[in-house]
C-alpha cells in the first residue's frame, strides 16, 4: 500500500514475537549472512510495529485493525508450514505492501500465510528493507527490497530438500508495493541486483509463479507502457493478477498493461478485475465480491499444477 498520512501509535519495538499462524512456532532465519547488507544507507531508527491511523482513527480492513512494521534493516524469512497431511510441497514467498515505507505485517503477511497453509502451501513471509533509502527512485524497484527478494528466492530454493518443498514450485505473492516487488523479481531474475556473495547466490532466483494483488508502478504514469524496471519476456513465470477497478491508490491499469504484455510474450497469465473493492482488501473475507479472489486464485494454482501433492521418497 502507498503511504497515507499516518499517525503511528507505537505497537511494540524490537523483540516482538508474532504468533505462529498454525501449529508449531515458525522458523525465522536471516536473508543475509552477518549484517543485512553492507550497502544499506541511512540511519532510520529502531525497527518497530505500529497501528496505522488515518485522520486520527485506526485504519481497519473488514472491520479489523492492522499491524504495520517499519525501519527494517535486517531482512528475515518467517516460515509457516501447513499441516503435514495437507502439505503439497509448494511454497510461496510473501511480500506485504506498504509503499516501500512500511510492511502490512498481519493484513498482507501473517494472514496470507494462514490462507496459503489452508491450501497445503508453505508460506514464507519476507521482511524486506523499508522505508526507502536515499537514492531510491519512486516508480522503480527499490534497491534494497529487490536484492532481498532475489536473495530470498535463492535461499528458499537452496533449502528445498531440507524443508521438503519442491524446488520447481516456489512462487511469490505480493500486495500493492509488495506486488510491484513480486513483478520486479519475476521479470529481473536473469540480472541479479547485487554481486554474488556465496553459494546460495548461485541458485536460481526465478520464482516459478507469481500472484500480484493490486500492484502499483508496473506502468508508466501517463502511458500504457511497462515501467523500465519491469522486463517481460517469454521466460517470465506465469502470473495471476487481482485488482479492483475503483482502486484510487493503485490504478487497475497497472495490472491490465502487464497482463497484456504477458499475453503478447506468450506467458500464461490470469487477470481478475472487480468492479469495486478499493485498495488493500488482502485475504480478509467480507461482503464485497472481490474477496472471492482467493478461491479463484486457488483454482488457478491447481489448474497450473502448483498444488499437486509432492512425490514422497
Amino acid at each position: 500500500m502507498k503511504q497515507i498520512a499516518v499517525t503511528a501509535a507505537l505497537f511494540v519495538c524490537l523483540g516482538f514475537t508474532c504468533p505462529g499462524v498454525a501449529g508449531d512456532k515458525p522458523l525465522v532465519l536471516d536473508v543475509w549472512p552477518g549484517k543485512a547488507a553492507e550497502d544499506d544507507a541511512g540511519n532510520i531508527g529502531a525497527e518497530k510495529f505500529f497501528e496505522l491511523k488515518v485522520a486520527g482513527k485506526p485504519y481497519r480492513v473488514a472491520g479489523k485493525p492492522t499491524k504495520w512494521l517499519t525501519n527494517v534493516t535486517k531482512p528475515t524469512l518467517t516460515v509457516y508450514r501447513p499441516a503435514k497431511d495437507k502439505d503439497t510441497g509448494a511454497a510461496v514467498l510473501i511480500c506485504p505492501g506498504g509503499g516501500y515505507h512500511n510492511l502490512a505485517w498481519d493484513l498482507e503477511g501473517e494472514e496470507v500465510a494462514a490462507w496459503l497453509n489452508s491450501l497445503g502451501v508453505t508460506g514464507i513471509l519476507l521482511k524486506y528493507r523499508v522505508p526507502r533509502r536515499p537514492g531510491d527512485v519512486k516508480g522503480q524497484p527499490a534497491a534494497g527490497p529487490l536484492k532481498d527478494a532475489q536473495r530470498a528466492v535463492s535461499l528458499v530454493r537452496s533449502k528445498a530438500k531440507e524443508w521438503g518443498i519442491d524446488p520447481k514450485r516456489i512462487g511469490m505473492i505480493g500486495f500493492s508495493a509488495g506486488a510491484h516487488l513480486t513483478g520486479s523479481a519475476a521479470t529481473n531474475f536473469d540480472k541479479r541486483a547485487y554481486e554474488s556473495i556465496d553459494a546460495i547466490d548461485e541458485v536460481s532466483c526465478r520464482p516459478d509463479f507469481g500472484i500480484l494483488a493490486y500492484p502499483d508502478w508496473l506502468k508508466l504514469k501517463d502511458r500504457d507502457e511497462l515501467a523500465p524496471g519491469i522486463r517481460v519476456s517469454a521466460k517470465t513465470p506465469p502470473l495471476f493478477f487481482v485488482h479492483a477497478s475503483d482502486d484510487a491508490v493503485s490504478k487497475v491499469d497497472n495490472s491490465v498493461v502487464m497482463y497484456l504484455a504477458l499475453k503478447r510474450a506468450g506467458v500464461p497469465a490470469e487477470l481478475h478485475a472487480y468492479a469495486s473493492g478499493g485498495h488493500g482488501f488482502a485475504v480478509r473475507q467480507g461482503a464485497n465480491p472481490c474477496t472471492a479472489w482467493t478461491r479463484s486464485c486457488a483454482d488457478w494454482l491447481r489448474d497450473r499444477g502448483f498444488l499437486k501433492p509432492s512425490l514422497k521418497e
